[in-house]
């Protein structure tokens, strides 16, 4: 396996483009991008487990009934949520003009939006811009797609993998978006997914689910989850491989390591440029009584504010990250809880080591760090990721709508 370039248009069949709409109120900013197979796919996609749910997620939801689509439009700076019938109709009228405009039906039309929440979507300047896009269309610009994705990320997100099934070389490629509002399950976060794979529906759907549960959903920001979240993956069997099913195992296991190593890359640089952000954090947590357990730790840690602005002040206060462990609901006996700051040992079985700050300054004044808890319960382990909290997330927050 091996990554290389091209994000979503690596894999065969995919085409991209993006315009700049007037969505956004920055003319250099594009805010309108459409990804397309030149071919019917296989499709699947998961979604924000919030209450309020945006237009176009409705929307896709309905699309992805028959496990089917050709094509993705998206758009930045306007969430379309909490807009009423009028925002669904609207979701309903991006997808119906893309499809004529492609030549394609609307219900193989997949939808996204991302921004501010509660505001109409601008539709004279979205329709007017389909054809635009669609005139475009090549298999060079999903790097131009990435960015039309972004709001107040600071780097594009955009990967691909290619690897071999029997003597076929199959390729996954993705972008991806966010920055804040990231929490499981999932969080302010876009990701579109393309593979040239022959794959049916029930194992492309298992493999994505894999492939988000131990990744997007393992990465957490602030702990605010967005109303517009969701994976899409389209498979247009381009690669010509022999179809992948949930019993061809072999071939569905390296279908699902491919998917998830991309997803899990994608993830790293989405925790990674969390809003003012300054470092990655790694957090792993072992000897749980149960995966769950180690789960609801990490995530403790994780969406702790004490831990992250500690983490940004360089002070190793392993006491805040033992107390995020003590209120999760996981099981934690004290006298069997260790701590590691990289590979320092701070806390074992409940006792303080007292190492040495300066070694601990230095681990901490790294863009990379690691937090390891071992509750010495039982032998299940997760890993998630998250950043450090600083000033900069203030300031972008407060002032985001303007």
């Amino acid at each position: 396996m091996k990554f290389v370039d091209g994000g979503v248009c690596a894999a065969k069949g995919f085409l991209a483009a993006s315009v700049y709409s007037g969505i956004k109120q920055n003319i250099l900013s594009k805010d309108l991008a459409i990804i397309f197979s030149e071919v019917p796919s296989v499709a699947a996609g998961l979604f924000t487990t919030n209450k309020v749910q945006a237009a176009c997620v409705a929307v896709s939801k309905a699309h992805l009934k028959n496990n089917k689509a050709q094509a993705i439009i998206v758009n930045s700076g306007n969430a379309n949520c909490c807009t009423g019938k009028q925002g669904l109709l609207d979701a309903l009228q991006m997808a119906k003009v893309t499809a004529k405009t492609l030549n394609i039906k609307p219900e193989d039309v997949l939808v996204a939006s991302t921004g501010v929440i509660g505001k109409a979507m601008p539709m004279g300047k979205v329709i007017n811009n389909i054809p635009l896009i669609a005139r475009k269309l090549n298999i060079k610009d999903s790097t131009e797609a990435a960015h039309a994705i972004m709001t107040t990320d600071t780097v594009k997100k955009e990967l691909a993998v290619s690897f071999k099934i029997g003597k076929h070389a199959v390729t996954i490629g993705g972008i991806a978006k966010g920055s804040g509002m990231i929490h499981p399950n999932m969080a302010t976060m876009l990701c579109f997914i393309t593979t040239d794979a022959a794959i049916d529906a029930q194992a492309l759907k298992a493999a994505l689910k894999y492939s988000v549960n131990n990744s997007f959903n393992c990465i957490s920001v602030d702990g605010d989850m967005s109303t517009n979240d969701m994976v899409l993956i389209l498979a247009n069997a381009s690669a010509k491989n022999r179809l992948i099913t949930i019993k061809t195992k072999e071939a569905f296991e390296e279908f699902k390591a491919g998917l998830f190593e991309l997803t899990k890359s994608l993830a790293k640089m989405i925790a990674k440029d969390g809003e003012g952000a300054t470092k990655l954090v790694e957090v792993l947590v072992k000897g749980a009584k149960g995966e769950k357990d180690a789960r609801y730790a990490a995530r403790s840690i994780c969406n702790s504010p004490l831990v992250k602005t500690a983490i940004y002040g360089q002070d190793a206060n392993w006491g805040r990250v033992a107390a995020a462990v003590g209120y999760s609901k996981a099981a934690v006996s004290e006298k069997s809880l260790s701590i590691y700051f990289g590979d320092t040992k701070i806390l074992s079985n409940g006792k303080p080591l007292n190492p040495d700050e300066n070694k601990l300054k230095s681990i901490l004044s790294e863009k990379e760090i690691k937090i390891t808890v071992d509750l010495g319960l039982g032998r299940s382990s997760a890993t998630m990721w998250t950043c450090d909290l600083s000033e900069e997330y203030i300031r972008i927050n407060a002032k985001y709508r303007t």
